[in-house]
């Protein structure tokens, strides 16, 4: 069994989700795999050219209240970023590339750490460099890859796969064909995959 974890760099509840999903996944015995997506053209066909937290201000006050309720108990730092949300496509196409391969999880974790936790704008291919060469990567030929055509398409083609299930929003945990929405929801979706 296994849960897809489906993640946007620019969503504040993904950024813990990111640090302890693979943790909670190894503890439940569960497979994971990471599925990073846009939520731009999610939001986009429901008519919002911003983030909901922006849009209705109570819901962005009570989200950064409560992000830091969240990441005080799981011991993570949390500073608002430079901007919200970032544009996070440049991250997306390179962690696309790292999906499958060793580097991928902690790519994806650095990166969370750079937006929420460093204040570092991630749509900045020099601070997306530092990353890959701090993990020993060739930072100019994945960054290169990133930007063929081909991935531009993975990508665009993973994050119709989202539509397609069903996904509105990150983080989402898809489970064989359930999907569980929001942070809060990562150990129902390890305990549905266990079952």
């Amino acid at each position: 069994m296994q849960v897809e974890f489906w993640y946007e760099f620019a969503s504040t509840y993904s950024y813990p989700a990111a640090m302890r999903v693979e943790q909670a996944a190894k503890d439940a015995g569960v497979g994971l795999v990471w599925r990073p997506f846009l939520l731009g053209p999610i939001f986009g066909a429901q008519g919002w050219n911003d983030s909901p937290f922006n849009i209705y201000p109570a819901k962005g006050r009570y989200m950064w209240r409560d992000m830091a309720r969240i990441c005080e108990a799981q011991g993570l730092t949390l500073k608002e970023p430079v901007r919200f949300p970032q544009n996070g496509l440049k991250a997306a196409r390179l962690a696309l590339l790292g999906q499958d391969e060793t580097w991928g999880p902690e790519f994806t974790r650095r990166v969370y750490l750079a937006n929420f936790a460093g204040q570092q704008d991630i749509s900045d291919e020099a601070a997306l460099s530092g990353i890959l060469e701090a993990l020993g990567l060739d930072a100019g030929a994945l960054l290169a890859r990133s930007n063929e055509r081909a991935n531009k398409d993975k990508l665009k083609a993973q994050t119709e796969e989202a539509i397609a299930k069903g996904i509105f929003g990150a983080p989402s945990f898809v489970a064989g064909d359930e999907l569980f929405w929001g942070n809060d929801r990562l150990d129902a979706a390890l305990g549905w995959a266990k079952r």
